[in-house]
């Protein structure tokens, strides 16, 4: 096997454990590299058709280019979506910087969504590799009643075998892709022919290395408009992934602060 057919496993096996063992579950579907290949994976793990919705938090602030390929390939993909709107920011957390304010709608957004549709398990994919704090998370990681984190009390996790603590009024996250790089990731789409967002591609020198809301995130100097250029140019990068999120470059607490509270 190669190193992505391991890993195509694993997240394989981990999609598989969760449906088993929740009675209700979603995926989170941002629309962006990471969770278009969730989507394929969640495809083969179940033979095509995913049997549990995709919940798209949204903002109302995704650029067009995202809201398109949402409307495109929900359908092509035949995914059971829930798209219903963030909570405003007037309900945001006041103390956080402006765009980290921002972006915590999407934790008041799966909050939302876990109270309404009585969500006791969520897929979302993040990798440890993005960011300094998801270094701690586990595969399959609890939550309190309000989605809070407590990174100093995860349960273990050897060779494979997954703790899922369930208790009443929590829900647990669960990380198909926490072992996974950014390079994996373009690999991936590559290999699988995974459709993506186009601004992935490099225009007039700029790309988007990492997608999210107008306003807050913003494309980097590339010039790779080619998915064999995208994985040439991250193998000889120092650059942080996440360096056009603006919410990354405020005070170096709050991405911290975020996630204890909910964020994804």
């Amino acid at each position: 096997m190669t190193d992505l057919d391991e890993l195509e496993a694993e997240s394989i096996f981990i999609l598989r454990e969760a449906y088993r063992r929740f009675d209700n579950i979603a995926m989170l579907w941002s629309i962006g590299k990471d969770s278009n290949v969730m989507i394929r994976l969640a495809q083969k793990a179940f033979v095509g058709r995913i049997p549990f919705p995709c919940a798209h938090l949204d903002t109302g602030k995704e650029f067009p280019e995202t809201y398109a390929f949402r409307d495109r390939y929900a359908k092509e993909w035949g995914l059971n979506l829930i798209a219903d709107d963030c909570p405003p920011i007037e309900q945001v957390d006041q103390s956080l910087p402006p765009a980290s304010r921002f972006a915590a709608r999407k934790s008041l957004g799966l909050e939302q969504a876990i109270k309404n549709y009585q969500f006791d398990g969520i897929i979302a994919g993040i990798r440890r590799d993005e960011q300094a704090t998801r270094a701690k998370e586990r595969v399959f990681s609890p939550r309190s009643p309000y989605g809070a984190w407590d990174f100093k009390d995860q349960p273990p996790e050897f060779w494979g075998q997954y703790t899922v603590v369930k208790k009443p009024g929590v829900h647990v996250r669960v990380h198909p892709l926490l072992h996974w790089t950014e390079v994996d990731i373009w690999r991936y789409i590559e290999r699988e022919d995974i459709p993506i967002v186009p601004l992935y591609f490099a225009r007039d020198g700029k790309r988007f290395r990492s997608l999210g809301e107008e306003g807050i995130t913003f494309p980097v100097d590339s010039s790779a408009a080619t998915i064999p250029e995208i994985i040439a140019e991250l193998e000889e990068t120092r650059a942080p992934e996440r360096a056009g999120r603006a919410m990354d470059h405020e005070a170096e607490a709050s991405f911290e602060k975020l996630r204890q509270s909910g964020y994804m």
